[in-house]
């Protein structure tokens, strides 16, 4: 089983959303974290089944989609990933 670890860019991310959607809702904010969190556990057994980031093209940086949210993680080996950011589709992409 993989080992997955939030970065402090993607924990900050997290931070950012929930503060955003809580300004309308404090329930839908924890509700939508929680979503993009739970996301992440497939990886634990299925560490590639996310698709390559095509701004980067780079194999080991790939990502899953939650909603509207795509959650960047890179695969270190065959024991850790790491979660690099939580970015918004509609938003314009930034680098790593």
């Amino acid at each position: 089983m993989v080992e997955i670890k939030w970065l402090n860019s993607a924990k900050e991310d997290l931070k950012e959303i929930s503060t955003f959607i809580s300004q309308d809702s404090k329930k839908y904010a924890r509700h939508q974290v929680d979503l993009i969190r739970n996301r992440t556990i497939i990886l634990k057994n299925q560490p590639l089944i996310g698709k390559i980031v095509v701004e980067y093209n780079n194999p080991s940086i790939r990502e899953l989609v939650q909603g509207n949210y795509r959650i960047i993680y890179r695969v270190l080996n065959e024991k850790m990933i790491h979660i690099i950011l939580i970015h918004h589709g509609a938003r314009r992409f930034p680098r790593i």
